[in-house]
């Protein structure tokens, strides 16, 4: 059984960091990606790894303030998040898919964790 967990979040002021993490049992896969999801609004892309290719493709709302890393395994991946905004608020997932390829289609991925609430006081 697949399970991925996510950990991480919690309440910080603007301008300071979090770094979630995401731990996958079960399986492996060879692409993971980060969503979020404020209230109100739709689930958007935040960004993506593969286990190949060095491609880390990243929404224009996080670029320069946030990074995607994995450990050698892919079994974990972490998300630095900086400089953050009341903005960045919102339910962060990790998702994971088959492909090398870092797509930022929702339904592109087959397995989502439960997620962990990011909260950014301004």
């Amino acid at each position: 059984q697949v399970q991925m967990v996510e950990s991480g979040g919690g309440l910080v002021q603007a301008g300071g960091s979090l770094r979630l993490s995401c731990t996958t049992s079960g399986r492996s896969f060879n692409t993971r990606a980060w969503f979020r999801q404020a209230p109100g609004k739709d689930r958007e892309f935040v960004a993506a790894i593969t286990r190949i290719t060095s491609y880390t493709p990243y929404a224009d709302s996080v670029k320069g303030r946030f990074t995607i890393s994995r450990d050698n395994t892919m079994n974990t991946v972490y998300l630095q998040m900086n400089d953050l905004k009341a903005e960045d608020s919102a339910v962060y997932y990790c998702a994971a898919r088959d492909s090398n390829w870092p797509t930022p289609r929702q339904s592109d991925y087959s397995n989502w964790g439960q997620g962990t609430q990011v909260t950014v006081s301004s």
